[in-house]
């Protein structure tokens, strides 16, 4: 069992300092002694065989969905917009959820199980409920890397089901906490920068966990039938209401544009995001402010049946102000989405057609031709705006320094 660390404050004449020696707490650390500089400068310092990299002021995202919602899609068109493959920590567990870039690293909440599959099965709970869930170390571990300090994350093993010994974590620029409940408590809820649910209707979510798990895991129908109906209630209870809290929301529903659709194709999508958040701007069609439909197929944008609708316009969303961007339809050609990118305003692009390239490189990716890839895409590019803009406020330089 790792031993943990209580951290003490020092000051020096330039910045304080964090000293840690073995206690009881739950950070995970098994060294002796490590100095950890808080300046906000990168500094390394040397654990055993290990070099623990302290950067300071690490900007956390929070993805909040439930299992099957498109959470790994998105954090590959993040990871895109960045620069950089995501993989796997070299050297660790083949079977860690953990993917790091240059720039980011995402976690999975799921290794913060505290019950494995059999434990959860005899105490009757699934892994929605709290009760399976250790939020005091997810708290204690997020806001370590927030504030620099490496920790050593446990592991929760998807393949066997059980909770595997843990993996040093170093604090990125970028710390992405992505699963079932980065909102749930309050505590970790103040350390997001930006917080985004992937809101996704029974119906898609049924067709989509069809696709994903009779495909791709060999499970038969009754059984994913049985699995949703068995997590619903846990769902309706502790998940879905994170998303009041959630800075974006990415709604997923069926199409509006064909009556009665029983086949689940053409999806429509609405970007739901709230006015008054610090370092975003939320994205608008034409005009900010007013209320906009437009239907752009014609020369400029082939459509099929059934077409292309977006609408735009303020609304309400658990009592916040929001500006709604939605989408119905599906693109026939990804070139011709410069097209509409036109259109749009504020969506944090260094370059005409920057959406376009993003869209283009990711092809293969699930949603490319819809909604949700389209404004995965574009919330993807608004992080790293917030991202400069945060680093640029905190250092007092600027933002256009943080690009190069």
């Amino acid at each position: 069992m790792a031993a943990a660390c209580t951290v003490y404050t020092t000051h020096s004449l330039n910045s304080p300092c964090y000293v840690s020696t073995p206690t009881k707490t739950q950070l995970g650390f098994s060294q002796n002694h490590l100095v950890f500089n808080s300046s906000g400068k990168k500094t390394n310092w040397r654990c055993g065989s290990s070099v623990i990299t302290c950067l300071g002021d690490t900007v956390v995202i929070g993805l909040a969905a439930d299992s099957g919602c498109g959470k790994s899609t998105f954090m590959r068109r993040l990871t895109s917009v960045f620069g950089g493959a995501a993989e796997s920590p070299k050297g660790g567990n083949p079977d860690s959820n953990t993917l790091i870039s240059d720039t980011t690293t995402v976690i999975c909440l799921d290794d913060y199980h505290s019950l494995d599959r059999t434990g959860r099965k005899e105490k009757g709970v699934t892994a929605l409920d709290p009760r399976a869930n250790d939020f005091n170390l997810m708290y204690e571990q997020v806001k370590a890397l927030k504030d620099g300090i490496a920790v050593e994350k446990p592991i929760y093993n998807h393949v066997t089901g059980l909770l595997d010994p843990p993996e040093l974590i170093k604090p990125p620029k970028i710390l992405v906490i992505e699963g079932l409940h980065p909102m749930f408590d309050e505590r970790v809820r103040k350390l997001l920068d930006f917080s985004i649910y992937l809101d996704i209707s029974n119906e898609v979510k049924f067709a989509w966990k069809i696709q994903r798990d009779m495909a791709e895991r060999g499970h038969s129908l009754e059984s994913i039938k049985t699995s949703i109906e068995a997590r619903k209630p846990d769902f309706d209870a502790y998940i879905d209401p994170q998303k009041q809290y959630a800075d974006a929301v990415i709604e997923v529903l069926p199409t509006q544009l064909i009556p009665d659709d029983n086949e689940g194709k053409i999806l429509r999508v609405r970007l739901i995001m709230r006015e008054g958040v610090q370092f975003f701007s939320p994205v608008y069609l034409f005009d900010e402010g007013s209320t906009i439909s437009w239907i752009p197929c014609g020369r400029k944008l082939n459509c099929s049946y059934p077409g292309i609708k977006f609408s735009y316009g303020p609304d309400t969303y658990y009592g916040h102000e929001v500006t709604v961007l939605e989408m119905d339809g599906q693109f026939d050609r990804l070139d011709e989405l410069i097209y509409v990118e036109s259109h749009l305003s504020n969506i944090s692009t260094r370059f005409y057609g920057e959406v376009t390239q993003q869209m283009l490189k990711n092809a293969d990716f699930p949603g490319s031709n819809n909604g949700t890839g389209l404004f995965q895409t574009i919330i993807g590019l608004k992080i790293r705006d917030l991202f400069e803009q945060i680093v640029a406020s905190k250092g007092k330089i600027p933002v256009e320094a943080t690009k190069a």
